[in-house]
């Protein structure tokens, strides 16, 4: 009967761990912090990082980075902080670089870095630093470039103690309240490692160095800091500054012969950087800079030389020249040729091999790039204003390798433009939607970017791009971008365009579709590795787009109006790394979907009107508690629906109520109310007498702990049980026997039992009160009860105080409902009045033995049959 009971409940129980259960997925995303994801998908992500911008910090207690010894980059930008406790970095002994720019800081301690051993970049800029202590960075043994911009140190012993770590080389204190730089000042015993000095934007007066102090010094940013006339350059030994390779002098209040002054006592000089400096470049400036045998790099931008006489005659050696926002206006034919003219102002330049002139006023290149420099091989002709791209305008650049054009007012591009540019590996390039010119020519090109510009007067889809594109088996990068309105018209991305691209790696198509490119778009470009489709409405977007390059790591469907992403669960895209979603008309986001994506690490979903109910529940669970893939900004999505949630934060949603599914709970309720309505019926057809004979059981078990060992006396020799039926049997023949014969003084139960006593009661006190318990067994229903009591007696008190009459043979089965009868009349001898038959005397004798006996236990040798004569 145990087991009826306890499916029911089994079955219940398993129903709730139905209800429960969830499986996890690994993923994480970071509060109020932010996340630099590169656009290569190859590139490592940086995991043991912490950056927190622009929150209310005010201080760093000592106790807020322990146990965190694994961290590698520590960035607390914009913050308020104005108080670091010592030791609070002790625990950080991994941390590389740490950044505290734009805070409150207005001193360092002497234990402020303390456990910062391996720490290679302090970044300190824009604080309010005036004081620091002497021995403050002596535990940073392994510092390599300390960044002090945008403080209030006003002496140079400020930061002596830099100078003293055993790896530093960069030094940055720009914008401070310097009024000299002297090596003379700094106290220092022996030489620094220090290999760039940037004072920019200090108001200096003197600049010095007239010890060995700086032996290694290779780089010296001068920009913006000394006023007019007023800056002393004291170099007494050139040899000081042997090893000084570049100097940005750009935009200084100097006179031109202090000018000279520095220029001439650097011997070994080859960048130079002379922003803002026209009026010196037209006093012959240049003459001075070409002079430098070792003279490489030049760098003139933003400089007006519409109308300069600045001559590049004696820069023969020159290298790289940047003349970008320069203001040009033309390029005469020839210019370039050989580099040895460009506007009468460059010669003899055959070692250049890059040349930055973007944003400046050119109208026309000339011819200028016809007969080219045979070296050259970077050129950036950036928004410029010619309109048309003739045939042969850069054949004499055979050396090219990378060429930047890009302009929103080339008009047209005519037939073998690119001619001659044999060696092109990377080309930017801006086009009219219709162009007579193709790129067949290019035939080592990998780069391709091209800027499709739509003006007003469009009015039908390009007939020729893709004829124009054919045959680049080379191409491993192709971007497309529409930077206008093309009215409902397509840009054709066709199969047969791309065919021949079996190296593609990088496809990126920006406002270039009208509707999701077919299935079979990219089937020859199984080696495409990350896949750009933005601004383009692609809802009918299919997964068997994806099915023909398996590798790819980085998706990109910006702005494309999806709404669904059931074609991510299809598109088996294993390798995924990133995936970029933002911009779209996304509601719910399934979590079975990253079941999907197992090797992404980043992912973007904002801006999108993502709804706040139970059907998002398990994706918001999957954000809060995954720890592999980056949810960019996800303690920002905001809810779009219902409108009663409009605005609110979607992970403040509480989705614990979720989980129950109350369909399944309303059926799992009616199914135990069906089952609980049944069971009864079911016990009591079935199992009636068992649970009867449990209830006298348990009763018999609470009266026999009650009288046990209240030492009841014996009242009466035996206590007679008997159903009704056979009351006749016991007056005529059991009484006459045992009273009248035998002398027994007997208990009945119509006779000796207290009136208005319960009958269990009065049964428990007859049994303790008599020494013996005769109980009479026939067919009818018989002494249960009182056999329990009584056994009760028998085998916890350890005495044989029951009799058993049977009247009748009753079969084995009939018992067996009554397990403590059946068992009792297995192991006790019984008296059978029905074997007796006319031998009734033998009976008698037989009760009177049994009643004679004491009350010590013994078992029968016949258990099946009455004593002998019975």
């Amino acid at each position: 009967w145990l087991n009826c009971l306890l499916g029911p409940l089994i079955l219940l129980v398993l129903l709730l761990c139905l209800l429960l259960h969830y499986k996890s997925i690994l993923a994480y995303s970071l509060k109020n912090c932010s996340f630099d994801f590169f656009e290569d998908a190859l590139a490592e992500v940086y995991t043991r990082s912490v950056k927190i911008y622009l929150n209310p910090i005010k201080q760093i207690n000592s106790d807020d980075f322990g146990n965190m010894s694994k961290l590698r980059l520590l960035i607390f930008n914009s913050n308020l902080i104005a108080h670091i406790d010592d030791g609070s970095f002790l625990d950080l002994v991994a941390l590389k670089k740490l950044c505290i720019r734009d805070n409150q800081l207005t001193h360092l301690t002497e234990n402020l870095f303390q456990g910062l051993s391996n720490l290679t970049l302090l970044d300190l800029s824009k604080n309010n630093l005036h004081f620091i202590h002497s021995s403050a960075f002596h535990f940073l043994s392994s510092l390599e470039t300390v960044i002090l911009d945008f403080n209030k140190l006003g002496k140079v012993n400020d930061i002596q103690s830099f100078l003293l770590l055993p790896h530093l080389q960069t030094m940055s204190i720009r914008d401070n309240l310097l009024s000299s730089f002297e090596s003379k000042d700094l106290l220092l015993n022996v030489s620094s490692g220090l290999k760039l000095l940037d004072v920019a934007g200090n108001d200096l007066r003197r600049f010095g160095n007239t010890t060995h102090i700086f032996p290694h010094l290779r780089t010296i940013n001068l920009c913006q800091c000394v006023e007019y006339s007023g800056l002393k350059w004291d170099i007494r030994d050139k040899s000081l500054l042997r090893n000084i390779t570049k100097l940005d002098f750009s935009y200084p209040l100097i006179a031109f012969e202090e000018i000279q002054n520095v220029l001439q006592s650097l011997d070994s000089l080859q960048h130079l950087q002379l922003n803002f400096m026209k009026p010196w470049i037209d006093k012959g400036l240049l003459a001075t800079v070409c002079k430098i045998p070792t003279f490489k790099k030049l760098d003139l931008s933003f400089n007006y030389f519409a109308n300069s006489s600045a001559k590049f005659g004696a820069c023969s050696q020159l290298r790289e020249l940047d003349l970008s926002c320069a203001k040009m206006t033309e390029l005469p034919k020839g210019t370039i040729g050989m580099m040895r003219r460009l506007s009468c102002v460059f010669q003899n330049l055959n070692r250049l091999k890059v040349l930055c002139m973007s944003e400046n006023l050119l109208w026309t290149f000339g011819g200028a790039f016809k007969i080219g420099s045979q070296n050259l091989e970077v050129l950036n002709l950036g928004k410029h204003f010619v309109d048309t791209l003739e045939k042969g305008d850069f054949e004499g650049l055979g050396s090219l390798k990378h060429l930047d054009i890009v302009s929103d007012n080339i008009g047209r591009v005519k037939l073998g433009a690119f001619d001659g540019l044999n060696n092109l590996t990377s080309l930017t390039v801006s086009l009219p939607i219709e162009f007579e010119n193709n790129f067949r020519t290019l035939q080592v090109i990998e780069n391709l970017t091209i800027y499709f510009h739509i003006d007003s007067i469009f009015q039908g889809p390009p007939l020729n791009i893709d004829k124009a594109i054919f045959h680049l088996e080379s191409l491993k990068k192709l971007k497309m971008v529409c930077t206008g309105d093309h009215y409902g018209f397509f840009i054709n991305v066709h199969i047969e365009m791309l065919q021949s691209m079996k190296l593609l790696e990088d496809f990126t198509g920006e406002n270039i579709f009208i509707s999701a490119p077919s299935q079979e778009t990219f089937q020859f470009n199984s080696q495409l590795k990350s896949l750009t489709i933005k601004q383009s409405p692609l809802s009918d977007l299919s997964p068997e787009l994806f099915r023909s390059f398996p590798n790819l790591q980085q998706l990109d469907l910006r702005g494309t109006t999806l709404k669904p992403l059931d074609f991510v669960v299809k598109a088996n895209l294993s390798a995924l790394r990133s995936l970029q979603l933002s911009d779209n008309a996304t509601t719910v986001i399934n979590e079975r979907l990253f079941q999907t994506l197992p090797a992404l690490i980043y992912l973007d979903l904002g801006n999108n009107p993502l709804t706040c109910d139970c059907s998002n529940a398990g994706f918001i669970q999957w954000v809060k508690s995954n720890n592999q893939t980056q949810v960019d900004n996800a303690f920002q999505f905001t809810c779009s629906f219902p409108l009663t949630k409009q605005g609110t934060k979607l992970l403040d949603f509480d989705f614990q109520s979720c989980w129950i599914d109350f369909s399944f709970l309303c059926f799992i309720s009616s199914t135990c109310l069906v089952v609980l309505t049944l069971l009864p019926s079911f016990i009591y057809h079935f199992l009636r007498w068992q649970l009867v004979y449990a209830f006298h059981l348990f009763l018999a078990f609470l009266y026999d702990s009650r009288k046990r060992g209240k030492g009841v006396p014996h009242l009466y020799d035996a206590f007679i049980s008997y159903n009704t039926k056979d009351e006749a049997w016991v007056y005529g023949e059991l009484l006459p026997a045992l009273e009248g014969e035998q002398g027994w003084r007997l208990c009945l139960h119509h006779r000796d039992f207290q009136p208005g006593k319960p009958i269990i009661e009065n049964i428990i006190d007859a049994i303790y009160g008599s020494r013996k318990t005769i109980c009479v067994i026939s067919q009818s229903e018989w002494c249960s009860r009182e056999i329990q009591m009584a056994s009760f007696r028998l085998f916890d008190e350890q005495k044989d105080v029951l009799i058993l009459l049977f009247l009748e043979e009753i079969p084995a089965q009939q018992l067996s409902p009554y397990y403590r009868v059946r068992k009792l009349v297995k192991k006790l001898t019984y008296l059978s009045w029905s074997k007796a038959g006319r031998h009734t005397g033998v009976f008698w004798q037989g009760v009177r033995r049994a009643l004679e006996t004491g009350d010590s236990t013994k078992e029968s040798g016949n258990l099946l049959s009455g004593p002998a004569g019975c």
